[in-house]
C-alpha cells in the first residue's frame, strides 16, 4: 500500500511539474507585440481580429500581447514611426521592451520601429513579411501610371477603404493608399533598407541575415518565417485570388504576394510552410493549408522565452 501511495504522489508531482511547465510556455521576459500589415486592424468591433485567435493562444500559457493599430494604408516609415509612439507604454508596462512580431507590411512597419526606438525592441520577427519587396506590387504600380486619374481614382479608394477600417477599430491613422503601395515595391523596399538595414541582407535577393543585429548601439534579436503555396485550401475564399496574384512569380515559390526569398529577415525559422499570406495570421477564420500557424507563433514564443527576451 506504501508503494501505491509513494507512486500516486510521484505521479501527482509530474503531473503537477508538466502543467506548471504548460502554463509558461509561451511566457517571454518581454510583451509581444503583433503588427498587421496593409489594409489591416487590431479587432474590428472586438468580433473581427486580423490576427484570429493567435493572441489568445499565446496568452493562455503566459505571454502578455498587445495587437498594434496602425495606418491600414500608409508608407511602412510612417506606420514605423506610428508604432514606434504605441510601444512605449507598452514597454513600460513590460520590463522595458518588446519582442515586435510582423506579418506583411508589418514587418518593415516594426523593423522601422526598431530602429527609431532600439531601446525599446527586444527583437523583431517577420511573418510572410515584404522585406525585400513584392513582384505584385511592382506590377501593380507599373500599371497606374503616377499622376494619372487613374492613380487618383485609386487612392481615393483605398484611402476610402482605410476610413472605413478607422471607424470600425475606433482608431484615428493616417492613410494614404499610393504612399502604401510605393513602399512594398521591390524599389520603394530597397530605399526603406538603405536607411533601416538591420536584418537584411541586400548583398542578393536571396541572402540571408544573422539573428542578432547592432542597432545604434542595442542588441536586437532578428527572426523570419514563411509560407511558400498561393493555394492551400479549396473551401478558403481568399485562395483564388492568391492563386491569381501568384502568377506573377512565374516559377518563383511565393505565398500569393510576397517571394519567399523575399520575406528572409535574421534568422529564417523556415521558408516552406503550406500557408499562403493569409493563412500566416489563421485567416480566413482558420480555413487554412496543411500547416497550423498558430502553433508557429506558440514556438516562436518560447523561443524567445529561452533566448532570454
Amino acid at each position: 500500500m506504501r508503494r501505491v501511495y509513494t507512486a500516486a504522489i510521484a505521479t501527482l508531482a509530474l503531473l503537477g511539474a508538466v502543467e506548471a511547465q504548460a502554463g509558461d510556455y509561451t511566457r517571454t521576459r518581454y510583451p509581444i507585440v503583433l503588427v498587421h500589415g496593409v489594409t489591416g486592424f487590431n479587432t474590428i468591433g472586438g468580433l473581427v481580429n486580423y490576427f484570429h485567435t493567435i493572441p489568445w493562444n499565446l496568452e493562455r500559457d503566459g505571454a502578455r500581447v498587445y495587437v498594434a493599430s496602425v495606418a491600414a494604408f500608409n508608407d511602412s516609415e510612417q506606420r514605423g514611426a506610428e508604432l514606434a509612439r504605441q510601444i512605449v507604454p507598452w514597454a513600460a508596462a513590460g520590463g522595458g521592451k518588446v519582442n515586435l512580431i510582423g506579418h506583411s507590411q508589418g514587418s518593415p512597419t516594426s523593423r522601422v520601429a526598431a530602429s527609431l526606438r532600439p531601446d525599446l525592441v527586444a527583437s523583431v520577427t517577420s511573418v510572410n513579411g515584404v522585406n525585400k519587396g513584392s513582384k505584385v506590387a511592382d506590377v501593380v504600380r507599373g500599371v497606374i501610371p503616377p499622376g494619372s486619374g487613374i492613380e487618383g481614382g485609386a487612392n481615393a479608394i483605398a484611402n476610402a477603404l482605410g476610413a472605413l477600417i478607422n471607424l470600425l477599430s475606433g482608431s484615428s491613422n493616417p492613410q494614404s493608399g499610393i504612399d502604401a503601395l510605393a513602399t512594398l515595391t521591390t524599389a520603394g523596399t530597397n530605399a526603406l533598407n538603405a536607411r533601416h538595414p538591420w536584418g537584411v541582407n541586400s548583398s542578393s535577393y536571396c541572402a540571408k541575415s544573422s539573428e542578432v543585429q547592432n542597432v545604434r548601439g542595442h542588441s536586437i534579436r532578428y527572426y523570419s518565417w514563411t509560407g511558400n503555396s498561393a493555394y492551400t485550401n479549396v473551401f478558403d475564399a481568399a485562395d483564388p485570388f492568391l492563386a491569381f496574384t501568384g502568377l506573377v512569380f512565374g516559377s518563383e515559390k511565393n505565398d500569393g504576394l510576397v517571394g519567399v526569398c523575399s520575406t528572409y529577415l535574421g534568422q529564417v525559422i523556415g521558408d516552406s510552410y503550406n500557408m499562403n499570406h493569409v493563412d500566416a495570421i489563421n485567416h480566413l477564420f482558420g480555413v487554412r493549408g496543411w500547416t497550423e500557424p498558430v502553433s508557429l507563433y506558440r514556438q516562436h514564443a518560447n523561443r524567445l522565452k529561452n533566448k532570454g527576451v
